[in-house]
């Protein structure tokens, strides 16, 4: 028991560290002297660990190292809590299923950021600072003057200064995309978007009884002639666009080509909604839409794609106060506000830099899983090098609803093209996405697996009736 020692307590065994000033983090020392003490048997599940405060006084620090340690150690499925009778070893988790997911656009858990340190220290810092009482009750819709003041400094990279009273804090761009079309829509309108465009749009547009007209796209996203031909034929209230790394092509618009369907827009006087969450993940993606038609374009960047979806708060900009009253009013119809506490999370994030801190490491680890995916997919690969996913087409024996069915069969799970299509053309291929996969290795195993697939041809893929 090298730098170490047991004592007991009512016959059960305690594994207590050495704790050294070189050795990092005492907190990280202590779980990881739990973390050996489980490997080598020296603690066993259903073992009970002492309480904090007296764990501390043993060791002889604080009580918050003992509670930080602690979590850690859950964090690592090592300890169990029950209540009132302690805190006790795990039983070892079982993995209950081998899928590897690789449908859901999610940002990758980035290498070297301690994710659940720089939660505890933002709440920590939220709760010390706010009336906590205001963190618990109604906010108007529309964020609070912090709130807004933050997403004008989370926009910089995009405008430069921006006037904050022109900014909405919405609970995520789906609602941000909602409100908009109850805003500036009528049932039976039109909304113009690409071939292959966000799940999210087509929902709320059936929902609300409005109709998408798909307009041709080619490599560099809408084409302009085509938007103006349909501009003159369908009278459409909306464009809505996903410029950068478009979901699910992983397109970049050019700036010439943004410049044009601006001009198209402004021509007909269709207002666009340009839908941005990846701008910050690109590897220098030109000016937003936004910028070279301030008055026509309302402008979503949500924090769920680049930061954490469990963050959700979006920023939307809109210049016209008129139509952001009407945006406000529709909003409130089916969200009323974001969850306080989540938009002073997010704001103190901004503010203090962890939120920069963390995009930096989720487009880091976003591109190591790219040169991955090039790696393993070779000549299929299509992606941009950044972003969250990949569109691959598929060999011509695969169509893409078969293809998800037969990795469904095999334990992975894509999106075929069938779930992005707003018009009625066909496209074979399926989004591979890469950061819901925690490991890496289980992602480049996922992704082994696919390639494998895709070079094998179709076999009968049958459901087991049971």
């Amino acid at each position: 028991m090298s730098q170490s020692k047991r004592i007991q307590d009512k016959n059960v065994p305690i594994w207590l560290p050495r704790l050294s000033m070189q050795g990092g983090p005492r907190f990280l020392q202590i779980a990881e002297a739990l973390q050996a003490a489980v490997a080598e048997g020296s603690l066993k599940p259903g073992d009970r660990l002492p309480p904090q405060r007296e764990l501390a006084a043993q060791l002889d620090v604080d009580l918050t190292t003992i509670t930080r340690a602690y979590d850690e150690a859950r964090r690592r499925n090592l300890l169990e809590g029950r209540g009132a009778r302690g805190t006790y070893v795990a039983a070892p988790k079982v993995e209950l299923t081998s899928l590897l997911d690789l449908s859901m656009n999610t940002p990758p858990p980035p290498e070297g950021v301690d994710f659940d340190d720089m939660l505890q220290q933002g709440l920590s810092q939220v709760l010390m600072r706010a009336d906590n009482a205001l963190l618990m009750t109604y906010h108007l819709a529309g964020g609070s003057d912090a709130d807004r003041q933050a997403g004008a400094q989370w926009l910089a990279p995009m405008f430069g200064h921006l006037d904050s009273q022109q900014l909405v804090v919405c609970p995520g761009a789906q609602a941000a995309i909602a409100a908009l079309i109850l805003a500036l829509t009528e049932p039976g309108d039109v909304i113009l978007t690409e071939p292959m465009s966000y799940p999210g749009l087509r929902t709320a547009a059936t929902q609300f009884g409005r109709h998408l007209v798909a307009v041709e796209a080619d490599k560099h996203g809408m084409m302009p002639e085509l938007l103006e031909q349909a501009c003159r034929q369908h009278k459409p209230k909306l464009i809505y666009l996903n410029p950068t790394l478009q979901n699910p092509t992983s397109i970049t618009m050019p700036e010439h080509r943004r410049k044009a369907l601006a001009s198209i827009a402004k021509h007909h006087n269709v207002r666009i909604v340009e839908d941005d969450p990846y701008w910050l993940l690109a590897d220098a993606p030109p000016p937003p839409i936004a910028t070279f038609a301030p008055e026509q374009v309302y402008y979503i960047a949500t924090l769920s794609k680049c930061l954490t979806p469990g963050l959700r708060v979006a920023f939307v900009l809109l210049r016209d106060p008129d139509e952001r009253e009407r945006f406000l009013v529709a909003l409130r119809s089916f969200a009323l506000m974001v969850a306080p506490l989540s938009a002073a999370l997010a704001t103190q994030w901004i503010v203090d830099g962890s939120a920069g801190r963390l995009m930096e490491g989720v487009r880091t680890e976003a591109r190591l899983r790219h040169w991955m995916a090039r790696d393993i997919l070779a000549g299929r690969y299509s992606g941009a090098g950044d972003g969250l996913h990949v569109w691959l087409e598929l060999p011509t024996y695969w169509s893409p609803s078969q293809l998800a069915r037969a990795a469904d069969s095999e334990g992975i799970a894509v999106t075929p093209a069938e779930a992005f299509a707003t018009g009625s053309g066909s496209v074979n291929a399926i989004r591979i996405s890469l950061g819901n996969i925690k490991d890496r290795e289980r992602l480049r195993a996922g992704l082994q697996r696919l390639s494998d697939l895709l070079a094998r041809r179709p076999e009968s893929y049958s459901a087991a009736v049971v």
